[in-house]
């Protein structure tokens, strides 16, 4: 039975570590005052009738340190994309120019920095959701092994035991990146 559990604990170890690769990704994009691609990249535009990520109907370059430039493949798609990254919650205001979309990168101020705090605040959470979720998986798991009549209560209890420590593991790894990053932001 130990190694199922091995080979449960490397599974949830494995999708915990995609969540949390995932959360890193998106924090990328938080560049502190410099243009990045990465910062538009989790950005999901409203595209023939579906959400789509940005990077799906234009590419991103870095025309200028302090700007990002959006060229949209279909010129109907222009307005969607504009809508888009203002409604990002990014703080940006871009502006449409044909199929390119233009957008100024603000100089970082106290204002700036806490809207950039409270974005990487949101992604870690929905990291810890994504590793809360892994772990559900996990338990259910143990619980229907334990229904099967695969293993009995004392080693549903050791499982869980196992999973809730590789999820606090994982939690705080989270807690640990955003707090980096929180000083980042307001270190520039």
């Amino acid at each position: 039975m130990s190694e199922d559990i091995n080979n449960l604990k490397q599974d949830l170890t494995r999708r915990m570590q995609g969540a949390l690769e995932a959360f890193r990704h998106n924090l990328s994009g938080l560049r502190s005052g410099r243009a990045s691609p990465a910062l538009l990249e989790p950005i999901r535009v409203e595209a023939y009738g579906s959400l789509s990520p940005l990077t799906q109907v234009a590419s991103i370059s870095v025309p200028e340190p302090r700007m990002l430039a959006v060229q949209v493949w279909d010129k109907s798609m222009v307005s969607a994309v504009d809508k888009a990254i203002r409604e990002s919650g990014l703080g940006l205001n871009p502006i449409p120019d044909g199929q390119l979309v233009r957008v100024p990168i603000p100089q970082l101020t106290e204002e700036r920095r806490l809207e950039l705090v409270k974005a990487a605040g949101r992604y870690a959470e929905d990291a810890k959701v994504a590793i809360r979720g892994v772990r559900r998986d996990g338990m259910d798991h143990a619980k229907n092994a334990e229904k099967n009549g695969d293993i009995g209560k004392d080693e549903v209890k050791n499982w869980s035991d196992e999973i809730q420590k590789l999820t606090d593991e994982f939690v705080k790894k989270v807690d640990d990146i955003l707090s980096e990053k929180e000083r980042d932001i307001k270190q520039v």
